[in-house]
């Protein structure tokens, strides 16, 4: 293990217990350069408190990156789940687009225990990622709701959402902790891979029917990825159980509309799914 790290990230130091010495990306990740820099949203602080935080968890603090109104307390939480390319700056202007709508966000850095894959091209990120156990990503988040809650948080008022990698979380976190509100997906994965990954034992198509708490999926039409019959099935699997989950798919859009920093980024979609994820949180309690 130590030595697949020392390799990858021959720049980092792993100590014995295997973990980065590291922190959360400055700027934006290697694999997604070159960045579509004339629609990139950039929020600023005014008026919010961002920035770097360490999260305590059952075996070592992780990084996270965390925005709140500067004053006030008992907000909102969110927990904003990464892309496959790590905390980078598209997820730290989401945490900041929340905190100016009066949430605290919150963005852990699900692959700190693996790796830092800010710096790795996209054929080099896959083989770190298939390292993280949905359960140790799981773990994390309730950490950072706990973390939430002694820093202003208001957890009984408690949101997720994710993109991509982060969009199948969503619906496993939910099917993990009741006490969520609401969840909105970001054109996550639904079904099991071929071959099936030991450290992901469980799919969201295979818990969606005993899922309580309601998820917004969004989708996009022409993703390559993620087929349209892949969602039918979740449909399908859903309506077997009392979630009042739901998706809306964008007929025009493909995977990661809503990333304004990439070539895929739809503009008007990605501004109605915003509104679309609000309006879910304020409707089931998590706004």
């Amino acid at each position: 293990m130590l030595e697949d790290l020392n390799s990858l990230f021959p720049e980092k130091k792993v100590n014995r217990r295997g973990f980065m010495a590291t922190s959360l990306c400055t700027g934006f990740a290697l694999a997604v350069q070159p960045i579509n820099a004339q629609e990139v949203i950039t929020t600023d602080t005014n008026g919010i408190v961002a920035g770097e935080v360490k999260i305590p968890t059952k075996d070592v603090e992780i990084p996270a990156y965390h925005a709140m109104p500067a004053k006030g307390k008992n907000f909102p939480t969110v927990l904003v789940v990464q892309e496959i390319f790590g905390v980078h700056e598209h997820i730290k202007d989401i945490c900041r687009r929340f905190a100016k709508l009066g949430f605290l966000a919150i963005a852990p850095e699900m692959y700190f225990r693996q790796g830092d894959v800010s710096k790795l091209q996209m054929n080099q990120i896959f083989p770190v990622v298939q390292k993280v156990p949905d359960a140790q990503v799981l773990s994390d988040l309730d950490a950072a709701v706990v973390w939430a809650g002694k820093n202003k948080g208001n957890t009984r008022k408690l949101g997720i959402t994710g993109f991509c990698w982060g969009g199948r979380i969503v619906w496993l976190y939910a099917a993990h902790n009741p006490k969520v509100k609401a969840g909105v997906a970001w054109y996550g994965r639904l079904v099991p891979p071929t071959p099936r990954l030991d450290l992901q034992p469980k799919h969201p198509t295979e818990i969606a029917a005993s899922l309580k708490v309601p998820v917004l999926g969004l989708y996009a039409g022409k993703d390559g990825g993620i087929p349209l019959a892949s969602v039918d099935q979740m449909k399908a699997e859903l309506a077997k159980g009392k979630s009042k989950s739901e998706f809306v798919v964008y007929p025009e859009a493909q995977h990661g509309f809503h990333a304004d920093y990439r070539p895929s980024y739809k503009k008007d979609d990605a501004q109605e799914a915003w509104k679309r994820l609000l309006s879910w949180f304020k409707k089931h309690g998590a706004a």
